[in-house]
């Protein structure tokens, strides 16, 4: 199936290079000691952020002596796709899901500022349509923000795939994960270029692959700015309350 009309149009409207439209918002829980929502498209995400505290009684959880442990939870409402969901929480998917994330968030975090802590990641899919894992991670780095935890940068993802078999496309939809060719996930550090995961969902040819990483790490700074302008207008108005950003500029 061709995702690319013939005007050069994807089959939701957009261009190949055209991000899904994003909208976000920091604060919007009390209780957590961060939180945010972000719709990417029409996937939806809720994340709350707790901590740093010391570690509670546990056995799966052991302190560290010279950084903090980064504990995550992800999980997916029962209406968030659309039709009742069977999985459990804990299911499989969700497990590799919460994997990927901590792997993601830890890179992020200054943990060395907090030994012997933890710090609760709570991911929500409300409504999925592709990209829930990156979705995941640029809601995580808001609510991080939120929360006042210092970060060595913004953590960010952004999907690609190719259409027609040649044309990159970038932050791929449900539709176009499901009928399209192979799609790869980048989570990247934009101001540093430095990835922090890549996963193939099927393989690229060696001719494409440079190209298509190239449009899922463009795609990384552009969904970076959007970010970015949105903390730097809540500040604005609540106010700075850690130094997590002094690093970035003005």
């Amino acid at each position: 199936m061709d995702l690319l009309s013939d005007q050069g149009l994807r089959l939701d409207g957009r261009r190949a290079d055209e991000l899904r439209e994003i909208r976000c918002k920091l604060g919007v829980f009390d209780q957590p000691d961060g939180s945010a929502y972000l719709e990417q498209g029409n996937t939806k995400v809720l994340a709350a952020v707790y901590g740093p505290h010391q570690i509670r009684g546990t056995s799966r959880i052991k302190s560290l002596p010279d950084s903090a442990v980064v504990n995550c939870q992800y999980s997916m409402a029962t209406f968030s796709t659309g039709e009742r969901k069977r999985r459990p929480r804990g299911d499989r998917k969700s497990q590799e899901m919460t994997a990927h994330l901590k792997q993601a968030l830890s890179a992020a975090i200054k943990t060395e500022l907090y030994p012997r802590s933890q710090i609760d990641v709570f991911l929500e899919v409300l409504q999925a349509d592709g990209g829930n894992y990156c979705t995941c991670v640029n809601a995580a780095t808001l609510a991080l923000i939120d929360a006042g935890i210092p970060i060595n940068e913004y953590v960010i993802g952004c999907t690609a795939s190719l259409a027609n078999g040649d044309v990159p496309l970038i932050d791929i939809s449900h539709l176009e994960e499901t009928t399209g060719g192979p799609n790869l996930t980048i989570v990247a550090m934009p101001l540093s270029g430095q990835i922090v995961v890549a996963e193939m969902l099927e393989r690229f040819h060696v001719d494409h692959l440079e190209k298509v990483v190239g449009v899922a790490l463009q795609g990384c700074q552009q969904i970076y700015k959007i970010l970015d302008r949105e903390v730097r207008d809540h500040l604005s108005y609540t106010g700075c309350a850690s130094s997590w950003g002094q690093n970035f500029g003005s």
